[in-house]
């Protein structure tokens, strides 16, 4: 007898798919859609999604197309980064503190200034010399917070600056109490062949050698419940393809970080590190190609790049005792998507 009769319910189960050709129909319908989305999102539309509002509510999804020369300027943005941040309400977290913040003229670091000033410190600027019209603008606005502000131009590359700024800083404010290593230099290549010596020393030794020189420095004055917070990158946690050497060094930052929280707990002090997404500062025109920028930012969960006075909170809680007394050795991330 033949195991398998024609009666045998598993091998004559009557079918209730489709017809033929129905499903294929069905999914190649489902596909069109979403190359016909795919198209739109290629072409600069992201059907259905709008940006997250940031503190303001209408925070710009996009940028005009620019560019600029080296090593970028805020007041020629368009627009102007937003840095004043004008719904946060200072509660005197930071009263009686002094700062030193790195690349402090413009972008993160010119608002960190702002609401550290706003906090109740004064604040001592470190930019490069030809960044000296961002500098001023920003030392204003330390002023109107009722902060002192002291400008020091120089290059973070060189250790002799790097003492000579900290020992002005005690100079002029009697103290430290918290170094924001914040100063970077990027620009993107396509190729690792297009990486040349001289770029690769020049992202090093002012991404790494800098934050190395400014805590060296700082060391020697920094007493119990002071911090080091230092400025990464999300490339620095994720990489980026065009961007090998910026990447490698926000890395090695975070890396930085971590080694030298664990060092230093002994004597009191807290090392930490943001790591930002995108973000609207003059690093982004003096680097990307104009036809780049509008698009900044856009491929974040949160659909835009982030204002300046979006992170510089981020700054004060690590900075402030009251807040964050018990936490040292993190990257914090303020990357705009999920899981970065």
């Amino acid at each position: 007898m033949n195991a398998h009769t024609t009666d045998d319910p598993i091998r004559t189960a009557t079918s209730t798919s489709p017809p033929a050709g129905r499903v294929e129909a069905h999914q190649r319908r489902l596909q069109q859609q979403q190359d016909r989305i795919d198209q739109s999102t290629q072409s600069g539309g992201q059907p259905g999604k709008a940006p997250v509002p940031g503190p303001r509510g209408d925070e710009p999804r996009s940028q005009p197309p620019q560019h600029q020369a080296k090593p970028g300027h805020e007041s020629r943005m368009t627009p102007r980064p937003r840095f004043e941040a004008p719904v946060y309400q200072g509660s005197g977290k930071l009263d009686g503190f002094a700062a030193i913040v790195t690349g402090g003229d413009s972008g993160i670091g010119r608002a960190v200034a702002v609401l550290y000033a706003r906090e109740g410190a004064d604040v001592a600027l470190v930019y490069l010399p030809e960044e000296q019209p961002d500098a001023e603008e920003t030392r204003d606005h330390v002023e109107r917070e009722g902060g002192r502000c002291l400008l020091i131009p120089g290059d973070v590359k060189d250790s002799t600056f790097c003492r000579e700024a900290v020992e002005r800083t005690m100079q002029a404010f009697g103290r430290l109490d918290v170094l924001v290593n914040n100063a970077a230099f990027q620009e993107h290549a396509e190729s690792l062949l297009d990486l040349t010596d001289e770029r690769l020393d020049e992202t090093f030794r002012t991404n790494i050698y800098g934050y190395f020189h400014m805590a060296r420095a700082a060391l020697p004055h920094l007493e119990p419940g002071t911090s080091i917070i230092n400025t990464g990158s999300v490339v620095g946690l994720q990489g980026k393809a065009t961007l090998l050497d910026y990447s490698a060094t926000k890395w090695v930052i975070h890396a930085f970080t971590l080694s030298l929280a664990s060092q230093l707990a002994e004597q009191g002090i807290r090392v930490n590190a943001v790591a930002p997404g995108p973000v609207w500062t003059p690093l982004n025109p003096a680097d990307q190609p104009a036809e780049k920028v509008p698009s900044f930012g856009q491929a974040t969960d949160i659909g835009r790049a982030a204002q300046p006075e979006e992170l510089a909170p981020a700054y004060v809680f690590l900075a402030a005792p009251s807040c964050a007394s018990y936490i040292t050795g993190i990257v914090l991330p303020i990357t705009g998507s999920v899981g970065s």
